[in-house]
């Protein structure tokens, strides 16, 4: 296969540039994966799709204010980076703009000088490697100085930073939301968990493994950014529970995907983990530990697009990309969803 085989036209205007009033009133695709079948309704109806005994997973990370604006000592002139993952207490994986003067010893202040940076290397993906230093807390001064990290095809600036969070968000350190969640309220979460259905929750910190485009012909030679992930023992028993008495794992989201085949042994069962995976789930890949899917539609070519055409297939994936698009649905981070089962 090749990433143009991913590809899908999408008019513009569909791209969704600020987040419904209500959060589940997005309008949710249900697809049935053994007939094929497609019903068009509303979010809030996702417990219709749910069965008691089943399991419904969610991502409980947080974004944090991950996008720092400065200016490079010297020249004054502009800097941006964009945090990833912390490497220790004062250094951080970045990506940093504009490339061309984020070299090994440039230097940029943040706040006045407040916060200053100096990139230590450049890494293969291009991200580098940042060190810090300022006085206080870093949280604090980030909570100050950063910027919610929305993605550039998002040219309005959110009213509201929470609606970029989940309402279940708990464990700092995304660079990006875990966006199929977003659509959830409390209200919605207690009304599926009355109707039997478990809820088990599992981390995995957004990164430049999730939305790193696709830049060669051939999806094999991509190479995943690594992104660090941790299912604790009762999500794992969890999980484990609602399989082993005939129930589904529905995983809300490609994060949580993602989480739980790097947990999953041969056999299925998911283990307790606390590490890193950079798996890359494309069409051939053989799934062990997730039976639904509840997910956004996402950009062309992108691994996200490959990891949903692994589960529903490519040719059935892209039929209801372009189903979703002759209705008028939205796309993209606050745009509606899926739920594939």
């Amino acid at each position: 296969m090749r990433t143009s085989d991913f590809m899908y036209n999408l008019p513009p205007e569909l791209i969704a540039q600020s987040p419904l009033a209500d959060r589940a009133a997005s309008r949710l695709m249900a697809v049935d994966r053994s007939s094929g079948g497609v019903r068009h309704l509303a979010f809030r109806d996702v417990p219709s799709l749910l069965a008691p005994g089943d399991c419904l997973v969610l991502n409980e990370t947080k974004v944090i204010p991950a996008r720092l604006v400065g200016a490079r000592e010297g020249t004054g002139g502009a800097v941006e980076l964009l945090l990833l993952r912390r490497i220790s207490r004062d250094a951080w994986e970045a990506l940093a703009r504009p490339g061309r003067y984020a070299r090994p010893g440039m230097r940029a202040v943040f706040g006045g000088g407040r916060l200053t940076s100096e990139i230590v290397s450049v890494g293969e993906s291009g991200a580098r490697i940042v060190r810090f230093e300022y006085a206080g807390v870093f949280e604090e001064i980030l909570a100050e100085l950063g910027e919610m990290p929305l993605p550039p095809y998002i040219k309005e600036k959110l009213a509201d930073s929470s609606r970029y969070q989940t309402v279940y968000a708990k464990n700092d350190g995304s660079a990006a939301a875990p966006t199929a969640g977003l659509h959830f309220t409390p209200e919605l979460l207690a009304e599926i968990a009355a109707s039997g259905v478990t809820i088990a929750k599992v981390t995995l910190h957004v990164g430049l493994g999730t939305f790193r485009p696709v830049k060669v012909s051939d999806p094999a030679a991509h190479k995943m950014h690594e992104e660090r992930f941790f299912i604790g023992e009762a999500a794992a028993r969890a999980i484990n529970s609602a399989r082993a008495s005939g129930g589904r794992a529905a995983a809300c989201g490609t994060t949580v995907v993602r989480a739980l085949e790097s947990a999953a042994g041969a056999d299925g069962v998911i283990r307790a983990a606390d590490g890193s995976t950079d798996i890359f789930i494309r069409p051939g890949y053989q799934f062990k530990a997730v039976d639904a899917m509840i997910t956004n539609f996402h950009l062309p070519g992108s691994t996200l697009i490959m990891l949903v055409s692994a589960f529903l297939g490519r040719e059935q994936t892209l039929a209801t990309y372009a189903e979703a698009a002759a209705k008028r649905y939205r796309f993209f981070s606050f745009g509606d969803a899926m739920f594939i089962g």
